[in-house]
This record gives structure tokens, sequence and C-alpha cells, in this order.
């Protein structure tokens, strides 16, 4: 590894904490004062705040976006047998929370410009077995949700969005994750939104989904200590909801800057050997990761860490 003082970080998440670390003091001591620790009124005030941006009827948090995600499927009863058609190119989360309820990931290829899967590949990848299709909006660029709602709604098939990298991104003006029966999202600290350790979140317009999801998020149980199935330990603590609720405030903000910084970069790259994930028509990504292909990758990555500038693989395999 390349010993070169970093000029222009991969990302630098010193700099973001710092730039509201007066509200996330004030935010952190008061969770510690009310010793709301698991869910509490910083968790509700979240979802509640976190919807609304979203534009969906409910949020409800949870300890990772892999754990939003395994619930998704459950809400939906995809179990053992079934398949989740979904991309070979994201964060094996996506395909582990399909494994975790008993089902077979179908892997559709993507599209080479979008770097998403590719709507017209999946017909063919239904079976009798299809329980759901799960897109991912990677790297913050929304899928073509036209095309694949048209499909997922022609074969009765329900839409989970894997937007764990998309908050903020919006497909025809729309906030992704509420083209979805219900969608997740990540609160991983190197998101866009982003928490001081793991957190996630599930969105929905159905009330009866969004009450089953917080039961099995609290081991089954609509009141305490009565579980009427079994559930799981995926509470979203307080002081993460705490954090959150104090970026949420800023996320516009911040993701207006990445637009800013992603055209101009789009522009200064123009002509050059570099291949660009391309945005949609009618598509504004959120930008969670600026991505360029070229046939000396490596090379190329070495270039820019010599030179200072902050480079990752992603992914490398």
């Amino acid at each position: 590894m390349s010993t070169t003082h970093v000029k222009v970080p991969y990302f630098d998440l010193a700099a973001q904490i710092r730039s509201v670390r007066p509200e996330l003091d004030a935010a952190i001591a008061r969770t510690l004062d009310n010793c709301s620790f698991c869910l509490g009124p910083d968790v509700v005030a979240f979802e509640r705040d976190f919807a609304a941006f979203c534009g969906a009827a409910h949020a409800v948090g949870f300890n990772s976006g892999t754990s939003a995600l395994h619930v998704a499927l459950l809400l939906l009863g995809v179990g053992p047998g079934d398949e989740v058609i979904t991309t070979p190119f994201t964060f094996v989360a996506t395909s582990w929370a399909i494994s975790y309820v008993g089902a077979t990931p179908v892997y559709v290829d993507i599209d080479d410009a979008t770097c998403n899967l590719d709507p017209g590949r999946i017909e063919r990848a239904i079976t009798p077995r299809t329980k759901a299709i799960m897109p991912v909006h990677l790297y913050g660029q929304p899928c073509d949700l036209d095309a694949i709602g048209a499909i997922a709604k022609k074969h009765g098939i329900p839409l989970v969005e894997d937007a764990a990298q998309a908050h903020g991104a919006l497909w025809r003006g729309r906030p992704v994750g509420t083209f979805g029966a219900v969608s997740g999202f990540s609160f991983y600290p190197g998101k866009n939104l982003g928490a001081c350790g793991e957190a996630g979140a599930l969105v929905m317009t159905d009330a009866a989904l969004a009450e089953r999801a917080r039961s099995l998020r609290e081991h089954g149980a609509r009141v305490r200590y009565y579980h009427d199935e079994i559930g799981y330990n995926y509470r979203m603590e307080g002081i993460q909801g705490a954090v959150l609720g104090v970026k949420l405030k800023h996320l516009a903000a911040w993701t207006a800057a990445r637009r800013r910084i992603a055209r101009r970069y789009t522009e200064l790259l123009r002509g050059t050997p570099l291949k660009l994930q391309t945005e949609l028509p009618g598509s504004e990504s959120a930008w969670h990761l600026f991505v360029a292909r070229h046939p000396r990758r490596d090379d190329l990555k070495a270039h820019l860490e010599t030179n200072g500038v902050g480079a990752a693989l992603h992914y490398p395999v």
C-alpha cells in the first residue's frame, strides 16, 4: 500500500461528524439522560421523520440493513423452496437476506451502463417459485423502476427495493424505496445517512406490515412478554435513532453537494477512457459512490493513491 499522504480521502467520515458534532453531542446526551437505549423516543421520532423524508406512510427501525431485508421477505411470506430474483452485483447482504428465509437467490445479469438489474432479462428468470423481485439501487443509482415495476405487476410478484445505498435518490421525482411493497435501507456509518454504528430501516405503506415488522424485530412480541411468533432481536438502539435524527436534517443538503460534485466529475472526465455509471432519464442518483471503470483498473488505482487521491475497488470480486 502506498504511504503517500492522502490529500483527497476516499471518504472522510470524521469531517462529516465534525460538521454536526454539537448537535450529535446534545442528542446522545439526551439519550443517556433518559436511558432509552433500545428503541425509545428518539427511534420513534426518527422513524416518523424518515418516513416523511421518503414519502412513505411507515418506517420501522432495525439494528442493521441486513436485518431489515430479512424481515422484509418474512413479511411477504417468502420461505423455503421459493426464489427471489435479484442482482449478483451488490453487497452480499442482499443474498444473505434471501438465504436467511430459506429461499434461493436467482441472479439476473446487470445492464452494462447502469450496473443495475437489467429489466430485459428478468422475465425469462421468472418461474412458479418466484415470490419476489429485489432490485438494488447500486451506488445510489435508481433502477429502471418503470420497467421492473411493470414486470412485477404483470406477474403479480411483490417488489422489494434494496435501497441500502440510495437514501434520497429519486425516480421521476419520487424517492426510491416507495415503489415496492416494502423496501430496506442501511445506515451503516459509511452510507449517505449513517449511524454511529449499525442500523437499518424498512419503509412501507401498509399499516399491517409495519405492525408485524415491529413485532418481528422484538422477539415476535406486539405486547411485552407476549410472543405471538418466532421473532428476532433486531431492535434499533436509542443512540442510533438520536444520531440519525440529527443527520437526517442535513441529508438533503449533503445529497445536493454530492450531485454538484458528481456533475463536475462527469464534465471533467468526458472524453477519457473511463466508463462511468449512467443515470437513466428521469432518475436522480444519491451518488453514494462515484464509480468508474478502466481497462487498467489496478494501475489507475495505484496512480491515484500515489498522487494522494483515495480510491477503492468496489466490488473487488
